[in-house]
């Protein structure tokens, strides 16, 4: 991919202009061995021209016999021209907290890749406290840099300030294809300890700000800059199905019974929303649903999410990054001005943070691959062991959420996957931390019922009619023959559901 290459407007101090150089001279700077952190968050606000250069390094050091690898740190999930490339030249040796590049998939999945799937809540934290070793190089997109020195942040945030502060040198990528009105968009708070120093963190309503507008550095740390004009690159979005659109109905008809117990306020609390086609559907649903003057307290703004704003239903939104499809995204660049006082962009350790999560009151709406019976949901591993993406940031949300969603269809691959299973064949999300599932075929709603009462409603609201009867049989029979009858389970039958999957392309008897 070609970089075109701006003129350094965006670079308003003197002193760092003498440090911009060629991609291929800042790639270069990267020794093999080393651990770089990077910014991006989904596909926006990544590094998108030194990563190239240094996948095109990789590849000539290989076909000279010479091994070259890097760890790669992240804020979570980027782009083909960062995770894709290096992972295609197999040049990354190591890969936290986060992934969806179906290249680097495949590659942890032969176990060519070692990966540290997090909770992205915990990713600073740990970095601070050095169990994650140290850090070698910080490569962050930044929109342009003060005459001051300050970064003016990307359209992602992530974890760049812990990169910037914990990395022994700097390299950026200033991008003039970012709209220069993200300037002021970002609440950057430095506030943040480890024990015994930890304080408060003063944020007390989403549209509060408490932080800085750009990233503080030592200039002495910056060792390269390369310009850059190249946009985000997220995937569109799937228009919403009938499935789609059943499973969003569920949850707003779901949220106005809340508001008619008094359990919500007519406003709702705070949402947030995971990533992807149904998420992306319920917000959709929100437009047109009867609820005003929301606010959003979440990782990514997506479409649905923008036009929520566009419409007025959504007074604010804190996130971490924008992921916006490549129309949306066009649209956001162009509107910028109109936007910037009501979407603030936070450092991932507080938009994930699990105490400001539950102060706020946050409702939790996250995806999931397959729930069992009795609530515990698999988000993250296909038959037990095979990778998909990571825990991202739906458990730092899920178990501290004022009320904790999971959404899927309830079936997959056809009809020949069942979304609802006697037994998940990996847990991400305990029962505890589960209190509602949705499917298409209707809503589960778990709080304060016992596993037995657990499962009778998910298998009745919740599975799909092509599996409802082998469910309430197994159920049935678990409740004859297990071993103990607080969550009745015949281990073996409930794990071959899984099994017969692998060996036969379906889950049905």
């Amino acid at each position: 991919m070609e970089i075109a290459v701006a003129d350094n407007s965006r670079i308003h101090q003197a002193k760092l202009r003498s440090k911009v150089m060629s991609v291929d001279a800042a790639a270069a700077l990267i020794p093999s061995g080393s651990t770089v952190g990077m910014s991006g968050f989904t596909g926006s606000g990544y590094p998108k021209a030194v990563p190239l250069a240094l996948a095109a390094r990789i590849e000539a050091e290989h076909a000279a016999g010479r091994p070259f690898g890097i760890r790669v740190w992240t804020g979570a999930s980027t782009g083909p021209e960062l995770d894709g490339a290096l992972a295609k030249a197999d040049g990354i040796e190591f890969r936290l907290p986060y992934n969806s590049d179906p290249i680097a998939r495949e590659k942890i999945n032969r176990g060519e890749m070692e990966y540290f799937d997090m909770h992205l809540s915990q990713v600073a934290p740990m970095a601070w406290q050095g169990f994650l070793g140290p850090l070698d190089t910080a490569l962050i997109e930044v929109t342009g840099i003060r005459e001051d020195g300050a970064l003016i942040p990307s359209s992602s945030v992530g974890n760049n300030k812990t990169w910037l502060d914990r990395a022994d040198r700097i390299i950026l990528e200033v991008n003039s294809w970012q709209n220069p009105a993200l300037e002021g968009m970002h609440d950057l708070y430095y506030g943040t300890a480890l024990p015994p120093n930890r304080v408060p963190i003063p944020l007390v309503r989403p549209d509060d700000r408490i932080g800085d507008t750009c990233f503080r550095v030592d200039p002495d740390k910056i060792v390269a800059i390369v310009e850059t004009d190249s946009p985000d690159r997220n995937q569109p979005f799937t228009p919403p199905d009938a499935v789609a659109r059943s499973i969003a109905g569920h949850v707003i008809e779901f949220f106005r019974h809340e508001v008619a117990k008094g359990r919500l306020p007519a406003s709702l609390l705070p949402i947030q929303s995971g990533v992807g086609n149904i998420a992306n559907a319920v917000l959709t649903g929100l437009a047109e649903g009867p609820f005003d003057g929301m606010t959003a307290y979440t990782e990514v703004l997506q479409d649905g999410m923008l036009d929520l704003l566009r419409a007025g239903r959504l007074r604010m939104a804190s996130a971490t990054s924008l992921s916006l499809s490549p129309d949306a995204a066009a649209e956001l660049n162009a509107e910028m001005d109109a936007f910037r006082d009501r979407i603030i962009l936070r450092p991932q350790e507080i938009s994930n943070h699990p105490e400001l999560i539950r102060r706020l009151g946050v409702l939790s709406m996250n995806g999931l691959i397959e729930a069992d019976i009795y609530g515990n949901v698999n988000s993250t591993h296909v038959m037990g062991s095979r990778i998909q993406n990571g825990i991202g940031g739906s458990g730092d949300f899920a178990r501290n959420a004022y009320i904790s969603i999971f959404t899927t269809p309830s079936t997959a691959k056809g009809g020949k996957i069942s979304a609802i299973v006697p037994q998940v064949s990996h847990v991400d999300h305990i029962t505890q931390d589960v209190q509602v599932i949705v499917t298409e075929q209707g809503l589960a709603d778990l709080r304060g019922l016992s596993p037995k009462q657990r499962a009778e409603v998910i298998i009745e609201n919740c599975a799909h009619p092509d599996y409802k009867p082998t469910l309430a049989d197994y159920y049935r029979r678990a409740r004859q023959g297990s071993y103990g009858q607080q969550s009745p389970s015949l281990l073996a039958e409930a794990l071959s559901w899984h099994q017969r999957y692998i060996e036969t392309g379906s889950m049905k008897p």
